[in-house]
């Protein structure tokens, strides 16, 4: 199973803070924006999404169809496949993707220790 581009993303208090920290740690903004109370930073391939007062806990995600670069592939496993392999082995999927859709889509999981799991597919 090809899940894509991996980040983390933080429910951070305040964006401005959590920039800085992570600029110390030699990471750079890679998108996003301050005034939307968002960031996509990057270090290597290490990118870490900070994301300030949009959802509860932090999120481990997953881009099918993207590199480290969010640039597109060529060849990957579709979001609508990936549900379906997993619904297959027993695992529950929140806010399921349409398996009858195409394109852009995401559906979540929940680890067993209660981590969000977010398999968002952008194209």
């Amino acid at each position: 199973m090809k899940l894509g581009a991996f980040s983390i993303s933080l429910n951070v208090k305040d964006i401005k803070a959590s920039k800085i920290f992570y600029e110390n740690l030699g990471f750079e903004v890679f998108a996003g924006d301050v005034a939307s109370k968002y960031l996509v930073m990057k270090n290597g391939d290490a990118l870490i999404g900070l994301f300030e007062g949009m959802f509860n806990g932090n999120i481990l995600t997953f881009n099918p169809g993207w590199d480290q670069n969010a640039n597109s592939i060529d060849s990957f496993d579709d979001v609508r496949a990936i549900q379906k392999a997993l619904i297959s082995k027993g695992i529950e999927v929140e806010s399921e993707v349409d398996p009858k859709s195409e394109g852009p889509a995401n559906f979540t999981v929940v680890d067993p220790d209660g981590n969000a799991i977010l398999i968002d597919q952008h194209i």
